[in-house]
């Protein structure tokens, strides 16, 4: 058997919420190094890009809006790491969206 059909099988094998939630931790992680947050002081991160950001945010927030419920005792952690990223994001910008108008908050509702 090909190593392409094993990895396939052992991708079969995975729950889907496990696979929900991976991509959910890679997007958040994703979003923080892109919002300076892994730098000591994230204003002068070299890694800061918040158009780039403002998309993985968004992308985010529209897949825990969409698994919301099969994501049973892990969607509390998960919403809050997003609105921590989504508020993160508003004091990053020089001239913050209006409410309603950030990364993913039209998946979220507005984060203040």
């Amino acid at each position: 058997m090909s190593e392409e059909a094993t990895d396939i099988r052992e991708l079969a094998d995975i729950p889907a919420i496990e696979v929900i939630s991976r991509a959910a931790v890679m997007l958040m992680s994703s979003a923080a190094e892109k919002l300076g947050l892994a730098d000591a002081d994230p204003e002068t991160s070299p890694r800061k890009d918040l158009d780039e950001a403002r998309r993985v945010i968004t992308a985010l927030a529209g897949l825990v809006s969409a698994s919301v419920e099969y994501l049973g005792p892990h969607a509390g952690p998960i919403r809050e790491g997003l609105q921590s990223l989504q508020r993160a994001f508003r004091e990053a910008s020089a001239h913050p969206d209006e409410p309603g108008k950030g990364p993913g908050e039209k998946y979220t509702g507005p984060v203040y």
